[in-house]
């Protein structure tokens, strides 16, 4: 109706009129492209202002009842929207233009001009998905911070990759699907059989380690920030991802260590220990003798008694004994743990027992000893 209307207003004889009638393809003259033209601006516009009124309304929403589904998905949706429209205004454009099906070079135009308009709207479905998944991160967020683990928060970016990934390789299929067709994709496919292999056998590594990733995630050895010693590395988990997991070190170096090598690994966990536990052996002079011996063992275990970090708990009692004469000192064996389980405080606390050592030691006229030898020489 639309194009038979135009037609009889530019039907006259004059200079104007032999211009827009003017034929760029056989049967589509130059002002069908410019109505084409004003179509695709009204329709970006229309886009502009739909997607512009589904962000204020979520804005607005979002100011009066806070976060809601609602909200997210007008929020993850307006964009995509926008792309759908103008896929929608490609397709009611292709109404102003002439394809006959007896001419070759219209049908090709149509058809590519259809296959345009299908690749738009796959993209737009695509946008939306990959949007979407913002939405299902928000909940996994809320659901996870419920749970004392931290563990669970390196899960989430974990999936929101999967997801995007996944949506990501089936809106290629389909937009390739759309461009090429059904039977130009199977033949791809199949094509690439023998190329995915070589493919897989390549990437058995990246595999290997998005396995050893889920073995993390399903066993949960460790968690984040807990110290812990893997192949040789001790120090805290920064984060744990889909090929590795970060440990920083106590000099302060960041450590990258596969997640294959962790999960084929032995994993001490040092964080989930209940106690930290030192052993040391303190020597005197032999000059000391008895009585100073016996007293050094009394001091220590005052010096110990006094610090409330050190555990009471009878089943992991403090040990000092007079253990041992070696060969340039009396021996003082020394073992208590630190509790909680912290590893600073664990060397505040030993810091705290030595200078009080030292201290009463001085006090009481008790001497370290250190390695030395005492030369007799005998004369006749």
């Amino acid at each position: 109706m639309m194009v038979s209307v135009l037609t009889k207003v530019v039907g006259s004889g004059s200079w104007w009129v032999k211009i827009i009638n003017y034929e760029i393809i056989r049967g589509n003259a130059i002002w069908r492209f410019a109505v084409v033209l004003l179509a695709v601006l009204v329709v970006m516009v229309a886009g502009r202002i739909v997607q512009y009124g589904i962000e204020s309304y979520a804005r607005r929403r979002e100011e009066k009842k806070g976060v809601s589904v609602i909200t997210l998905f007008l929020k993850c949706l307006s964009k995509p929207i926008y792309v759908a429209i103008f896929a929608l205004g490609l397709f009611v454009c292709k109404l102003f233009l002439y394809f006959s099906d007896e001419d070759g070079i219209r049908i090709a135009i149509g058809t590519g001009w259809i296959k345009i308009a299908k690749t738009v709207g796959a993209i737009a479905i695509a946008y939306g998905l990959y949007r979407l998944v913002d939405v299902i991160e928000y909940y996994l967020q809320r659901l996870v911070s419920k749970t004392e683990t931290k563990l669970d928060d390196m899960l989430v970016p974990v999936i929101r990759k999967s997801l995007r990934i996944t949506i990501a390789i089936i809106a290629a299929l389909f937009i390739a699907e759309a461009i090429l067709g059904a039977d130009q994709i199977k033949t791809i496919l199949l094509s690439a059989g023998v190329g995915g292999i070589a493919i897989a056998l390549a990437a058995k590594d990246t595999v290997a380690n998005f396995f050893g990733s889920i073995t993390i995630f399903a066993d949960r050895p460790f968690q984040i920030d807990e110290l812990v010693k893997i192949d040789g590395h001790l120090g805290p988990v920064e984060e744990v991802g889909f090929r590795s997991t970060r440990i920083r070190t106590l000099k302060g170096h960041l450590i990258t260590v596969p997640n294959s090598v962790i999960a084929n690994s032995i994993v001490e966990n040092v964080g989930r220990r209940p106690f930290i536990r030192r052993t040391s052996n303190i020597t005197i002079t032999y000059d000391s003798g008895h009585t100073k011996a016996k007293r050094a063992v009394e001091i220590i275990k005052e010096v110990l008694a006094n610090v409330p970090q050190i555990n009471t708990d009878p089943e992991k009692p403090t040990r000092v004994y007079f253990s041992d004469f070696n060969d340039w000192s009396l021996n003082i064996y020394m073992s208590y743990w630190v509790k909680p389980p912290d590893y600073w405080l664990y060397h505040q606390v030993n810091e705290r027992v030595n200078l009080e050592i030292m201290k009463r030691f001085e006090a009481e006229q008790i001497e370290f000893a250190f390695p030395s030898q005492t030369l007799y020489v005998k004369k006749d």
